[in-house]
């Protein structure tokens, strides 16, 4: 397995490489939280590893880690299910708007929209990684 990830954004090119690595990432609404106060939006990731090497060992690999906004001034709210702490999320991207918000966008057209100053995300794997038979899929429409 590969080195722990730690990546950062300030822009929206820097963003786009942080979507590829949290792709089908999977997170509890219970994990998702805006601390007002600091400014600032978490979620805690169960991440695949699309970095992985597939050749070696196992084929996939899952690990813990944490998606950090910092300059949040707002959060909001797209069908997401916010009275099932426990329920699961599957993120398929992030991305930045023209507005200057970033978007999550969640399978089952679930979104969370962030209204931000600046864009200051960070990735940072927690944990150690453990091995997983399965590799996410998606239909082709």
């Amino acid at each position: 397995m590969t080195e722990k990830l730690k990546l950062t954004a300030l822009d929206a090119d820097d963003l786009a490489v942080i979507s590829a690595a949290v792709q089908d990432s999977l997170v509890a609404v219970r994990d998702c939280a805006f601390f007002a106060d600091e400014k600032r939006f978490v979620l805690l990731l169960n991440r695949f590893c699309w970095e992985a090497d597939a050749t070696i060992d196992t084929a996939y690999w899952r690990t813990h880690s944490a998606l950090v906004f910092n300059e949040v001034e707002a959060v909001h709210h797209h069908k997401i299910p916010l009275q099932q702490p426990d329920r699961m999320l599957e993120l398929l991207a992030v991305g930045q708007g023209k507005n200057g918000s970033v978007t999550l966008s969640f399978a089952a057209a679930r979104a969370i929209r962030l209204e931000i100053g600046r864009l200051a995300c960070h990735l940072g794997d927690v944990g150690e990684p453990w091995p997983t038979p399965w590799k996410p899929a998606h239909p082709v429409e």
